[in-house]
């Protein structure tokens, strides 16, 4: 007799996105959890979801750089494994805050902080259950040439510079003006012709 198995849905990064989830402006960034650049830009990111309130969408993508911040791949399960109770944005944040404080026990502890209640979570961390979606994201974020974080997309176009606010903005406005030139432009009837018709 065989055994039907379980098939889990994983909530993949690239399907974890803050604001207007319907927006046809995404920010994306290709980043990792000990990096001070990507720690900043998080906080430039915050504002930039503040001032387009509505009009953009982000979504953090995995790219640890192991090389130099051992911690950032298991950082990087930890909020992936925090996406799939729906926590991925609290524990994003918590992460940054506590960047230098990423060991097993202490992302256990920042799990909670973030509201996840899985028992399962440390067993998880330890088995590198959500290890597939990280390096997922960083096998797409070679492709696509990325080499240092942090690295910005907006609709999928590479952002140039330094990713400071005024870059990222720049870069979502001209996105919004592109938007704003495919849009055909209804031509409404006047009340009279409408009377007329």
């Amino acid at each position: 007799m065989a055994f039907k198995k379980d098939v889990v849905e994983i909530i993949e990064p690239k399907d974890v996105f803050v604001g207007n989830i319907k927006a046809e402006v995404t920010l994306e960034e290709f980043g990792e959890y000990e990096s001070e650049a990507c720690a900043k830009a998080n906080e430039v990111v915050k504002q930039l979801l503040e001032d387009y309130d509505g009009q953009i969408r982000f979504n953090f993508r995995h790219f640890p750089l192991t090389n130099i911040h051992q911690r950032s791949l298991k950082a990087g399960e930890a909020a992936v494994a925090t996406a799939q109770e729906g926590k991925f944005w609290e524990m994003h944040n918590i992460l940054f805050a506590n960047r230098r404080n990423l060991g097993t026990t202490s992302l256990k502890l920042h799990s909670k902080e973030a509201g996840v209640n899985s028992k399962k979570f440390l067993d998880d961390l330890v088995n590198a259950t959500f290890g597939w979606q990280v390096q997922g994201d960083l096998k797409e974020g070679l492709t696509r040439g990325v080499k240092d974080v942090p690295t910005f997309f907006v609709n999928g176009e590479r952002v140039t510079g330094k990713p400071t606010y005024d870059e990222l903005s720049k870069a979502i406005d001209a996105a919004l003006k592109k938007l704003k030139k495919k849009t055909p432009v209804k031509q409404v009837k006047s009340t009279k012709q409408k009377q007329r018709a």
